[in-house]
């Protein structure tokens, strides 16, 4: 490594001296010191520490009060601030020796030469020198409390005795002044056998210092001990300039701790953990643990809560229908969820769970809420989270343990009852770190969520007054205990009409405000909104819509631009230039059905839809074949479908023969996953007009599920698929008798515009569908001593 020449920046060294090939931590706060440092930095880290002759030189320190030998070091790191002083670590690289320097720039600046050490001993005294170096050094470290492995074995590693001199009085606690000359002698063996009679007095030294503990600690009690070291620690903190900074962290500590109002578990608990942080240096990686926990414990909202005045109803109605269209079976229960809250005076209760498709409304009415409250507002999504430490946190034993999110969200709060809104609960995960919807029990159990007990946190903290509010696209994801915790509340897709009042009352406005055109330079007409909600969405939620809207904004910003003060209009005829062709018809069928093809209705994750279900026959030898990736319930209602066709056949065509056809039934879309028991009369109906050959109406639509008797059995899901229909543009809905009192979730205005037939069993339907008028005693087509008699030749067997 080449020594640079000319003039270096000087340190001083008030209380250190650094020897070559040592590191030394230092703390350096004066002007001449960092104006030094910042040189040095432009030199590549060289620079020249010196020691000076009197350490109570301060401010007022010149040329003279400088030593003439010193160290060419290297600066390894630095931190620290101006105000709070830096922290550097040097490296010594050679002994040098000043031949000029001044005060310049208003630092030390030296101009100085390498003083190399003179050797005038044989290999054999040398290697004596060197084992009596460790030897002693060997002795010492017994003596000292600290944990020193690591010193002893560098030391016996070392096999250059000037380095291992170097390395000695670099330890070796005596006065400054020895230390430099320790420094200054150049002559090898000289220097050796001058540090050996310093290390033989400093272990003498130690070993009257262990003898005086080992009698003095008996007779003193715990609190003389503890006082004793503390006292200690302060004079150790003193002289390494670590006090100021310790000390007011501490006060800052306990002040918040008072002021926290946190319970009396967990101020005892803050209180210890202060204690144990009093004890420990602020560089010690602990510190800042304890520090990261304190700052936690001091910073949650323990008793800071909202301003709880009285909760007005008439204002919380306001708000939601301000901000939400439709949904008046969601805002009234929301409404009488605020006024039990409003007579209890508190928040104990069930916790709502809003179920719908995606982009239903679902997490902004939780924004209403806290809005219509005057709280705040905290959402955490669920979704994909697979470990429980998600929720729980991490115990502080882990390297980079966190709080887990729910503790998280208090904090981000700042209150310790705001609206909670636990997005998606239905995707959470369970992989081998643990299961986190069982952690949520504990956090939605009204019973229990008083003291809920965070793996980091490790004090309870208090839940019961949050109002939680779940999310989820369906139920199938959510645990059997986590929904004994919920009140469900299914949130419906919208009508047309609600979407039609959303996008004009809120998303027009909202795509304006974020593509920066104001209301009177673009309007978006009427009849285009309609087409673009006819032709281009088909979704439960407004979402697509909205994406919709916002590539309107986007086509009309350049004529915006260009005609700044006249308003642009978007009309029908300029949506297929925009958006491209029409993705759906307003209808089902532009052109008459084949016989054999029917709409049936399904519930999905996002909401209503139709679907198509087709049969055709062959020459073949009986077989069924079922495709469209079909799950086990809907196979097992075609096989119900074809049995109670059968039973029906001399009816509907006596011709037919099942032994000489195979059936083949088709759902379209294949490559999406179809099961559920609410497609059993379309699979019929379709059957039915296959063989039949009448052609079922392409707007009337069904759904209800089929016993071997006949009976027709209610499904689920009737809003959400009566909504389907009413988009798909069917008129006729063909449903269980059973299923009439679901109607009364479906919106007046489609009851109205749709006709409804319940049934209660297949004959029922076939008349409904295929004007087929089969009676309910036809399926014993054949009369019961004819059953004893051999079939003819070439008839049909009846089963």
């Amino acid at each position: 490594m080449s020594i640079p020449t000319g003039f270096l920046p000087v340190l001083p060294l008030k209380n250190a001296v650094i020897y070559p090939g040592v590191g030394q931590a230092l703390r350096i706060g004066r002007e001449k010191s960092i104006l030094a440092l910042n040189k040095a930095h432009e030199n590549q880290s060289w620079i020249l520490a010196i020691a000076q002759k009197s350490p109570d030189q301060g401010q007022t320190l010149a040329v003279e009060d400088l030593c003439t030998v010193g160290t060419l070091c290297k600066v390894e790191s630095i931190r620290g601030t101006g105000e709070m002083g830096f922290q550097a670590i040097l490296r010594g690289h050679q002994r040098m020796k000043v031949t000029d320097i001044v005060l310049k720039d208003q630092y030390f600046q030296a101009i100085a030469e390498p003083l190399e050490d003179i050797v005038d001993i044989d290999e054999s005294t040398k290697a004596a020198l060197l084992e009596s170096l460790k030897t002693q050094s060997r002795q010492i470290l017994r003596f000292i409390p600290s944990n020193t492995e690591q010193l002893d074995e560098m030391i016996e590693n070392v096999d250059d005795l000037g380095f291992l001199s170097h390395l000695c009085a670099a330890h070796l606690d005596v006065p400054m002044r020895d230390k430099q000359e320790l420094l200054e002698n150049i002559n090898l063996k000289d220097r050796v056998m001058a540090l050996l009679v310093h290390m033989q007095n400093f272990k003498e030294n130690l070993q009257v210092q262990a003898e005086i503990r080992s009698k003095v600690s008996s007779k003193l009690g715990q609190t003389q001990r503890e006082h004793i070291l503390r006292e200690q620690l302060k004079t150790i903190r003193e002289e390494l300039g670590e006090d100021d900074q310790g000390a007011g962290n501490n006060d800052k500590y306990a002040q918040r701790i008072e002021e926290a109002g946190m319970t009396d578990e967990a101020k005892k608990v803050a209180l210890t953990e202060l204690a144990r942080l009093k004890s420990i240096s602020p560089q010690s990686p602990e510190y800042q643990i304890i520090s990261n926990y304190l700052d936690l414990l001091t910073a949650l909202p323990w008793s800071k809560a909202s301003h709880e005045g009285e909760i007005d109803l008439e204002k919380a109605r306001q708000i939601l229908d301000d901000d939400h269209y439709g949904l008046q079976k969601i805002k009234k229960r929301i409404l009488q969820y605020l006024a039990v809250m409003k007579l209890k005076n508190n928040n104990k209760g069930n916790i709502l769970l809003f179920v719908g498709p995606p982009g239903v409304g679902k997490t902004s009415l939780g924004q209403s809420i806290a809005k219509a409250l005057g709280r705040q507002y905290v959402r955490v999504s669920l979704g994909g989270v697979r470990d429980e430490a998600e929720i729980r946190g991490h115990r502080r034993t882990y390297v980079g343990a966190l709080p887990g999110r729910i503790i998280s969200s208090m904090k981000k709060a700042g209150e310790n009852n705001p609206v909670f809104v636990l997005d998606e609960v239905d995707k959470l995960g369970r992989g081998f770190q643990g299961d986190p919807g069982a952690a949520l029990l504990e956090v939605l159990d009204p019973e229990q969520n008083n003291h809920f007990n965070d793996h980091y946190l490790e004090v309870g903290y208090d839940l019961s007054k949050v109002f939680f509010i779940a999310t989820a696209n369906s139920l199938e994801g959510i645990p059997g205990p986590l929904m004994d915790r919920l009140e469900v509340i299914e949130v419906s897709g919208y009508t047309t009409e609600e979407k039609f009042h959303i996008a004009k009352n809120h998303l027009l406005s909202k795509q304006f405000a974020e593509h920066g055109i104001k209301p009177e330079q673009l309007e978006v007409t009427d009849a285009a909104l309609h087409h673009v909600i006819s032709h281009y969405t088909r979704e439960a939620g407004v979402r697509e819509l909205q994406r919709k809207i916002a590539a309107l904004c986007r086509a009309a910003a350049e004529k915006v631009i260009k005609s700044a003060d006249a308003t642009v209009v978007i009309d029908t005829k300029d949506l297929e230039e925009i958006l491209g062709p029409e993705r759906y018809t307003a209808e089902v069928a532009e052109n008459a059905a084949a016989a054999g093809v029917v709409t049936g209705l399904a519930w999905t994750p996002v909401g209503g839809d139709i679907l198509f279900i087709e049969s055709t026959r062959m020459p073949g030898t009986g077989h069924l074949m079922i495709t469209g990736q079909l799950g086990d319930v809907m196979k097992e209602s075609a096989q119900i479908a074809l049995s109670l066709l059968r039973s029906r056949l001399p009816v509907i065509n006596p011709l037919v023969d099942f032994s000489k056809q195979d059936i083949h039934i088709h759902v379209p879309a294949g490559a999406i996953p179809k099961d559920g028991p609410s497609a059993g009369i379309t699979l019929l109906t379709s059957l039915a007009s296959l063989f039949s050959q009448r052609k079922v109406d392409p707007k009337l639509a069904m759904t209800g599920e089929i016993t071997l008797r006949g009976t027709v059995m209610p499904v689920g899901g009737i809003k959400e698929k009566v909504l389907a229909a009413h988009r798909a543009g069917i008129e006729r809905v063909l449903l269980s008798k059973r299923n009439e009192k679901d109607l009364i979730e479906v919106p007046q205005e489609i009851r109205q515009s749709m006709k409804f037939i319940f049934v209660e069993n297949v004959n029922e339907v076939l008349k409904a569908a295929l004007e087929l008028d089969v009676d309910l005693m036809s399926s014993i087509y054949i009369q019961p001593t004819a059953l004893m008699q051999p079939p003819q030749q070439g008839g049909l067997s009846n089963n």
